[in-house]
């Protein structure tokens, strides 16, 4: 675990500077923009480490994770003289925020006093984890890895839209509308996995509580519908909706790799290594998550 925390911390660093150094240098403006940007991230990721050592409760993050993006891209919106492609673009990125805030809100995730509400539970059990176990070793882990690395990821995988301001003026063309509906429609999907999975905990625990048969919710995970076909639908789109939100600054600049394409990179590296942590936990949990996993792919379905 400790080697895979190194490694994203420091592909976080290296990949976009790697991939900067052989891409066109951005220009004053972007780099205006951009360190506004970084500006924001600094001031956020330090103070939502602050109120995450205060209060215990380190998913300060998660609570982020939806609406910070807003900010990113209407920001850059504004600074690029609301062109249309940055208008779509940050249009699309508020509808998808807005879609997940409301997923994480009934969930428990938000409390009206805004340091409060759930943790994730991941967090608990890395807790655990001997090298984290003393005070200072947790806390330098939240710090870079919970604050820093994931705030500083989810700048990246915003900034393709920064790529965008080398097409400003640009009429939109038949592409960008596609991608917008693709966008669009990877949304609509993860909103289903989201819900399906909802109804299925939601039902489970309510037959719990008055102590019904639990019949088919008795083997304790989702493994229906969309969750019949990959075992994370919900993490699949995500990773898909940031990977067409990067196509965008293909259209806008004419190069099919530029140094932002390591925000769609980082967060699939992440993905993997949370769904791997987070069936770790379910195979212990769930006797017949184990054979859920064997006959059910993890992100991609089987075409034959």
């Amino acid at each position: 675990m400790i080697r895979t925390i190194i490694l994203l911390i420091g592909t976080l660093i290296l990949v976009p500077i790697s991939i900067m150094y052989v891409d066109q240098p951005m220009n004053f403006h972007q780099q205006d923009v951009l360190l506004l940007l970084l500006t924001i991230y600094g001031a956020t990721a330090l103070s939502v480490f602050i109120i995450g050592e205060i209060t215990g409760n380190v998913s300060q993050v998660d609570k982020l994770w939806s609406t910070i993006p807003i900010v990113y891209v209407w920001v850059m919106a504004f600074y690029g003289g609301w062109d249309p492609r940055l208008l779509m673009m940050a249009i699309l990125v508020t509808i998808w925020g807005l879609r997940l805030t409301y997923n994480f809100s009934r969930r428990g995730g938000y409390h009206w006093i805004p340091w409060k509400g759930e943790e994730d539970y991941r967090w608990s059990v890395l807790r655990q984890q001997p090298f984290l176990t003393k005070r200072w070793a947790w806390s330098l882990f939240h710090l870079l890895f919970i604050c820093g690395y994931q705030m500083g990821l989810i700048l990246l995988f915003c900034l393709p839209m920064l790529m965008c301001y080398e097409g400003i003026g640009q009429p939109l063309t038949w592409i960008d509308y596609g991608l917008g509906t693709a966008f669009v429609s990877l949304v609509v999907i993860e909103t289903i996995a989201d819900q399906q999975q909802y109804d299925f905990q939601t039902e489970k625990y309510r037959r719990k509580n008055s102590g019904e048969p639990l019949g088919e919710y008795a083997h304790g995970f989702v493994n229906t519908g969309l969750w019949a076909k990959v075992r994370h639908p919900n993490y699949a789109t995500e990773q898909s909706i940031w990977i067409v939100f990067y196509l965008f600054s293909i259209v806008a600049t004419g190069r099919w790799v530029n140094w932002t394409v390591a925000g769609c990179i980082l967060l699939m590296l992440l993905f993997l290594g949370s769904s791997d942590f987070s069936e770790k936990i379910s195979s212990k949990k769930y006797p017949e998550y184990k054979k859920y996993m064997d006959k059910t792919p993890r992100f991609w379905p089987r075409l034959f």
